[in-house]
């Protein structure tokens, strides 16, 4: 089961962005540099690809920005749903293109414009994400794409990845999975 981890200001240090990294190293196959709300971001961004490329992840996405992705050399793009038409573009430019997803005809629109993967979300509770989808539209979604759905939002556990799984995802997304707690050693 690929996972996939998604940074934010509360669980990434922009100016040592190492720190996350070696906690994730060997938890996550994929990682995804995401703040949507910082000025600095392509600086940022070009700091994290640099440590990113220190590790042995499968892939290193940035958020939204194909040019700014493909100037970094990062592995790809991981599209906001609403960005769909990006996808070809971004394809174009030689990116490995991952798209946020909410309902089934996004995941099907996105695999017909070319989309790599897609992650499918929320599964379960999410704060500010609205009313789950559940693991029978999960499985609903996986049954009809042939890209990889990775299940995104509110997984925490080991038995839910494994529900995920279960249902038919390749994979599954996480900022708080990932996040480190305070017993964690690079806290202290």
């Amino acid at each position: 089961m690929l996972s996939y981890a998604i940074t934010d200001p509360s669980t990434l240090s922009s100016d040592h962005p190492d720190i996350y990294l070696s906690h994730i190293d060997g938890k996550a196959d994929m990682v995804l540099y995401r703040d949507k709300q910082n000025d600095r971001y392509s600086e940022n961004a070009k700091r994290f690809i640099r440590a990113a490329k220190a590790y042995p992840f499968d892939k290193i996405v940035l958020h939204n920005d194909t040019l700014l992705a493909k100037d970094l050399e990062a592995d790809g793009v991981h599209l906001s749903s609403d960005r769909m038409e990006a996808i070809p573009f971004a394809k174009q430019e030689g990116l490995f293109v991952i798209i946020s997803t909410h309902a089934l005809d996004e995941a099907l629109r996105a695999e017909k414009l070319g989309a790599d993967m897609v992650t499918f979300s929320p599964i379960f509770d999410t704060p500010n994400k609205g009313k789950p989808v559940g693991l029978e539209k999960l499985r609903e979604v996986c049954s009809a794409v042939s890209i990889p759905v990775i299940a995104l939002g509110g997984i925490l556990t080991p038995e839910q990845i494994g529900a995920c799984q279960e249902a038919g995802a390749k994979g599954f997304a996480s900022i708080r999975y990932f996040k480190p707690t305070e017993d964690d050693e690079w806290k202290k």
